[in-house]
């Protein structure tokens, strides 16, 4: 059974930065996809950003210029590296892999970690 563990979460500054990292563990197959997402209160999930396994990225506009993401595929992991960290990128933030496109298909979850942005 595969889970995705992140790490990294914590208390920052506003200006800040942080590293969120997340790895699977258990067997799992080639990931076409590695994102994040994040959700704050009372708000709904939104995309963060995502990396293919060619390592083409997607950034939400909101973290463009400010936020990396970067994948190690032979460590099944993904990392988020964050700077110039701002209050309103408080959130939990989730990490996503998943292979849709062939068979075997997935769609993992990790469980959340918190990110706080306060002075």
């Amino acid at each position: 059974q595969v889970q995705l563990v992140e790490s990294g979460g914590g208390l920052a500054q506003p200006g800040g930065s942080l590293r969120l990292s997340c790895v699977a563990s258990g067997t799992i197959f080639n990931i076409e996809a590695m994102g994040w997402y994040r959700q704050a209160p009372g708000k709904e999930r939104e995309l963060v950003a995502t990396i293919s396994r060619l390592s083409s990225t997607n950034y939400a506009d909101s973290v463009k210029g400010r936020f990396t993401i970067s994948r190690d595929n032979a460590k099944n992991t993904v990392y988020l590296q964050m700077n110039s960290l701002k209050p309103e990128d408080t959130a939990v933030y989730y990490c996503n892999f998943k292979r849709l496109a062939l068979s075997p298909r997935y769609d993992y979850w990790g469980q959340g970690i918190q990110v706080t942005v306060s002075s």
